[in-house]
This record gives structure tokens, sequence and C-alpha cells, in this order.
């Protein structure tokens, strides 16, 4: 049986939302939700919180999950995740797929968790899984801090498919058409930012360079294609929520369906 982590990051320091982990909706922190909605996950062998704060983590073992305290240099969460990978296999643990999980996501399905891992499960060839969502709204489609993704062709029903190029532009551009039409004359597709990883490809992805597109997007992602790794891609229909500002988090709690 390949054994799946899932590794949660939180970091407490956040330019728009201080302590954001931390944070309560209605009765539970913010990290507590989210690792609540990963143990419900049936894929997932062991779950870690991976932070740099004390705070989080005794706050996560004092709810009975589990936390390592990782480095506060690091750039991303892949590369915080890369250190909980190397402290486990120096206690003599191994994992054959690695899945990098939102700490901002506190309603994450498990059905969505699952569809990440089986693309690493189902294809021993896969590299790098991820979801997407198709966009409906113009809103959506134009607004910078929504990521698109560019497919190849083919089923997002059935099998993934691999992505072309990740932009907080919309992609594709539609010549000759104002843009208010764009979305009866293409396919537009959300980037959902959860991401599952064949453990040798992990490894490599550690090392390599930032590429200029990635530096220009602001999108860890595009250093992954920019050195031609393999993303590929399922499609859900329901959309995750995540909370960036107080302003989200507001929101949600005034929310009918909370």
């Amino acid at each position: 049986m390949k054994q799946v982590i899932g590794i949660i990051p939180a970091r407490y320091q956040s330019s728009r939302f201080p302590g954001k982990p931390l944070v309560n909706i209605k009765g539970k922190s913010m990290i507590r939700r989210v690792v609540e909605q990963c143990e419900k996950s049936k894929r997932l062998t062991k779950i870690v919180v991976a932070t740099d704060d004390k705070r989080i983590y005794n706050h996560v073992l004092e709810f009975g999950g589990m936390a390592m305290m990782t480095g506060d240099f690091h750039q991303s969460g892949t590369e915080r995740c890369g250190e909980v990978i190397e402290k486990l296999e120096q206690k003599g643990e191994y994992f054959d797929v690695v899945v990098n999980i939102q700490g901002d996501e506190p309603f994450i399905s498990p059905t969505h968790i699952d569809k990440v891992c089986d693309i690493l499960l189902n294809d021993d060839q896969a590299e790098i899984g991820t979801l997407a969502k198709r966009i409906s709204s113009s809103s959506e489609l134009f607004n910078e801090n929504v990521v698109k993704v560019v497919l190849t062709e083919g089923e997002m029903n059935g099998e993934p498919r691999d992505a072309l190029y990740f932009s907080r532009h919309p992609i594709p551009f539609v010549r000759g058409k104002e843009e208010s039409l764009w979305l009866k004359h293409a396919e537009y597709y959300k980037h959902i930012g959860i991401y599952g990883f064949n453990i040798d490809e992990f490894y490599e992805i550690q090392s390599i360079e930032h590429s200029m597109l990635e530096k220009a997007e602001s999108l860890e992602n595009l250093r992954w294609l920019s050195h031609h790794f393999t993303i590929q891609v399922s499609e859900i229909e329901e959309d995750i929520i995540g909370i960036d500002t107080p302003q989200d988090l507001e929101k949600i709690l005034n929310s009918d369906n909370f």
C-alpha cells in the first residue's frame, strides 16, 4: 500500500491576516477545521501541520493533531513541506505521495483531497497533480487574485488533463470579441491550490531555480512547468472557499450556508 502524507503549511505572520490559522470559526480554529477535513480523507495515511510558530504548534497538539516546527526562512509552502519530509525520513518514515494542503481552506472537501491523491496513485508516471473548476462569471475571470489554468484538449470529467500554463490574467485571449463575451467563446478554468507530488519529483523540485515566469506572475507552479515537469489537472464541480482576509471570514460567518 502506498503511503500518502498530507502536509498543511501554517504561518502565523500574514500581511493581510496575522494569526489567521488560530482564528475562531464558530467554536473551532481555522487550522483545526482543516485538519479535521483532512482526517476524513480515505487516501491520506498521515497528516502533519508544518509551522514556524510555537502558538500554532502547541494549539495543534492540544486538539490531538500532529505538528512539526519548521524554519521561518521558507519562501513557499512547498519548501516548508520539504523540510517536514526531510525530518520524517531522518526518523525512518518514507512516503510515496506528498500532498500540500492549504491551511486557509477550512471547508475543503475530503473528496477533493482524494481526487488529487488519485492522480498520483492511479498513474505511476504522474509527477504533480492538482485541481481546477470551470469559471462561470466575468468577475472571477478578470480577478487577478483568481489564478487561471489553460489545459490540453480532452474530457475533463474523465481522465486528468495536463496544464499548459497558469496565469493571473484571463487566458486564452479571445480575439475580436468584447471581454464581456469571452466566456461564451472559450473555456476558462480556475486553479484550485492543492498539490500532490510523486515523491521522486517532490525531491527534484526542492532544488530547481526560480524561473522568469514564476517571478513575473508570482506563481510557484510556473517554476515547475518551466523546468519541464508535467502537472495533471482534475476537474471539480464545487469551489473551495479560502480565507485570505478578515473580510473573507466575515462573509463566511454571515453566510446562510454556514
